[in-house]
This record gives C-alpha cells, sequence and structure tokens, in this order.
C-alpha cells in the first residue's frame, strides 16, 4: 500500500483538494487496497479550519464527494509515516524541509512531476482561480495514480 501525504500552505485549499480528488480516484477505480492518503499544512494559519468554501464547491461540482475536514499542520513525525510527500509548489517544499530537516528518502515531489507541465500550482486563495486549480491538481493526481500503478507494473485503470 501506497501511503501519500498533500501538503500546501494552510490545507484549506490544494491539499484537500488533492486529498479528496485522489480519493475519488482510487475508490472510483475499485483500488482503495492499495492507496491511503491524507493533507497537511505548513503554516498554523488556517489550523483547524474546514476546506474552504469555493474549493469546496469546486469539487462538488465535479462530482468529488467532500469528506469532513479540519485544516492539520505536517509533523516531523508524518515524514516516517508517508511513503510520498506532495506538495503544490516549491514554497512548500522549502517548508517541508524546514518541518522534517531533511529528505533523505527522497519522498517530497511537486504534484505537478507527474505530468508533463512541471509548475508551481497557484494558491486559489489568492488568485480566486478554483477552476485552474482544480484542473492542474486533478492532472497531477491522475498522474501520480498513474506513475504508481506503472511502477507496480499494473498500468490498468
Amino acid at each position: 500500500m501506497y501511503n501519500i501525504l498533500f501538503v500546501c500552505y494552510g490545507n484549506i485549499c490544494r491539499s484537500p483538494m488533492a486529498e479528496m480528488i485522489f480519493k475519488d480516484l482510487i475508490f472510483k477505480n475499485n483500488k482503495r487496497y492499495k492507496f491511503s492518503c491524507a493533507s497537511r499544512a505548513t503554516s498554523v494559519e488556517e489550523l483547524g479550519n474546514d476546506i474552504y468554501p469555493q474549493a469546496k464547491n469546486k469539487l462538488l461540482e465535479m462530482g468529488i464527494e467532500v469528506e469532513r475536514h479540519s485544516s492539520t499542520q505536517m509533523k516531523k513525525s508524518d515524514y516516517d509515516k508517508y511513503d510520498y510527500i506532495i506538495v503544490m509548489e516549491d514554497r512548500n517544499k522549502r517548508d517541508v524541509l524546514r518541518i522534517i530537516d531533511d529528505d533523505k528518502d527522497n519522498k517530497i515531489h511537486l504534484l505537478m512531476e507527474f505530468t508533463d507541465n512541471l509548475k508551481n500550482i497557484d494558491d486559489p486563495w489568492y488568485t480566486g482561480d478554483f477552476d485552474t486549480a482544480y484542473d492542474e491538481i486533478f492532472d497531477g493526481c491522475y498522474g501520480l495514480y498513474q506513475y504508481l500503478l506503472n511502477k507496480e507494473g499494473n498500468n490498468e485503470i
């Protein structure tokens, strides 16, 4: 089983969107036994807060089930619990490294590394563009899903 942690700054927009999109992918494709995922923040600003309403609305609009959410900050111990730590932008990677000290097992990756469009995913809390954020997060999640299936030699969807 692969344990995946999605991380962004506040854990109210991008990382919970990624968590719920990825869960939707694995549930719809009957791969619950292969994957587990969660999301965290690098900051303390939004701790305890639910997913941002516009992020939640975008997920619901796209037919993605939205679970109850409470923003949680990443802890150093999370490094040992997860196989992949997936960040939304370079700043998140720097912040994760500040929390964990060292990525000795090369677990930290930008979500868009799993697409043909290596880039940061802009924070829709600032840009207001939840459509683009959703599209990029979906592409990244799908690419990650495919990557992990192919890694095991199981490329069926």
